[in-house]
């Protein structure tokens, strides 16, 4: 009996570079196995896919290797923040308010 394949596509981004790598994987792949026989590792020296945030369309997904992939997900692995969103809409305000003062 022929094993059943699922067609999922893997997304990263830097900066400098965007990856949407088409896959096919087989049926009860983890997240975690679908990213690494997807070969993105193998494309982006330096990532390590094991410590990397993952989500499906933009949810996270906390535990990559019990999650099931289904036919069309699209995994994201995440990059980390380099800054906290909050603290730069915080100083960004009061630099407007500054300004707006003087």
């Amino acid at each position: 009996m022929a094993e059943h394949l699922l067609h999922i596509e893997v997304a990263y981004a830097t900066a400098q570079r965007q990856w949407l790598l088409a896959c096919v994987v087989p049926e009860g792949a983890s997240v975690s196995d679908a990213l690494r026989l997807s070969g993105l590792a193998e494309q982006v020296p330096g990532l390590d896919l094991d410590s990397s945030p993952v989500g499906i369309f933009g949810k996270r997904v906390s535990d990559p290797q019990s999650r099931k992939v289904e036919e069309g997900d699209r995994l994201e692995v995440y990059r980390p923040l380099l800054a906290d969103p909050k603290e730069v809409r915080r100083q960004r305000a009061a630099k407007a308010k500054a300004l707006r003062g003087a």
